[in-house]
């Protein structure tokens, strides 16, 4: 699909300063077939009217609350025209050829639903991104990391990822899909909020029997956890909370009930570290997510049976893609550092 169309959809909840950047980058684009268009989740510092006066050509939603990254982005999906959405957080900039580069990979390979570029940390842009990295990868117990990131470990980047490749899940820092699949799958889920809903969509690509890849020469810079801070209550509670959500929902019923006992386990190992550091944020944060998981049983339901509709391929499929063992122990237990030494480039 030559020049295919392409929609940027940036959720956005204030920060003008930061989504200035991220605006003036994008209009140094080389991709000519371009669609922006900003999504604001309510915000109170006067974006939408700065959007409006400086930014004209730009399409600009305005919601009436903060409906989260993954409702922000649903909402601007609806309202895109591109063949290709590219959901982007406001908080990067990127190389002029980042889209071009990505697009013309999907021209290429019809299989391939979803790719992502290289992120790189804005503020040191020697280091990978902790949000994607060179692309991510997700244990069979639901616990995700990336090429150059594992957990807080992140990597400097010395072009050791710069293979084009499958990888499990790609960044909603700068994730671009196909619109048809996007729309297929009925979007991002709502019930995220924010962290993880692009896992959950990609796990849903791969139960499509489709695939995900990361294209290295494409980069974009990210300023890390400005919206949401990186160890907030609320960050800890969602990225809890969305990963069991995903076990218990996306893997077949006999699957689910294997693995969550074992992650539930680790769930309260971590708890107990959380307790003897003194770390409230993260304590609590667990704490919460263990309660919305046993009061929202019908949420659960829900997800399965719309998982049950759009399932094409096995569990056994889907887990090949997957990292089999298990990245705390490898991480915690063996002191493995870098995710060369677990995932062979």
């Amino acid at each position: 699909m030559p020049n295919s169309k392409v929609s940027v959809i940036i959720p956005h909840w204030n920060g003008i300063d930061i989504l200035s950047d991220c605006l003036d980058s994008l209009n140094k684009n080389s991709y000519s077939n371009l669609e922006i268009i900003v999504v604001d989740n309510a915000s109170s510092d006067g974006s939408a009217e700065w959007i409006s006066s400086n930014y004209p050509e730009i399409k600009l939603i305005q919601n009436n609350k903060n409906y989260g990254y993954a409702g922000g982005c649903n909402i601007g999906a609806e309202q895109s025209s591109g063949d290709y959405l590219i959901f982007l957080n406001n908080d990067t900039i990127q190389n002029e050829d980042f889209i071009e580069r990505l697009a013309d990979f999907l021209n290429l390979n019809p299989q391939v639903s979803a790719v992502q570029p290289k992120i790189l940390n804005y503020f040191d842009r020697d280091k990978f991104d902790y949000a994607g990295g060179c692309g991510g990868w997700l244990d069979i117990l639901g616990f995700p990391f990336a090429r150059g990131r594992l957990f807080q470990n992140i990597e400097t980047d010395k072009n050791q990822y710069e293979k084009i490749r499958p990888i499990f899940w790609a960044s909603g820092t700068a994730l671009m899909i196909r619109k048809k699949v996007f729309d297929q799958l009925d979007g991002f889920d709502s019930t995220f909020f924010a962290h993880q809903e692009e896992i959950d969509l990609c796990w849903k690509i791969h139960l499509l029997g489709n695939q995900v890849w990361s294209i290295p020469s494409a980069v974009v810079y990210h300023k890390n956890a400005v919206t949401l801070p990186m160890f907030s209550r609320l960050k800890q509670y969602l990225n809890h909370r969305n990963s069991m959500l995903m076990i218990l929902s996306n893997y077949s019923l006999l699957m689910s009930l294997y693995l969550i006992p074992i992650r539930i386990a680790l769930e309260f190992v971590a708890l107990l570290y959380a307790m003897l550091c003194l770390d409230i944020n993260h304590f609590v944060g667990i704490l919460q997510s263990f309660v919305w998981i046993i009061v929202h049983p019908h949420v659960i339901i829900k997800r399965r049976i719309q998982v049950r509709k759009i399932r094409k391929v096995t569990d056994e499929k889907v887990i090949q893609s997957m990292y089999w063992g298990s990245i705390v122990f490898d991480y915690y237990i063996k002191r493995i550092k870098k995710s060369s030494d677990i995932i062979r480039e």
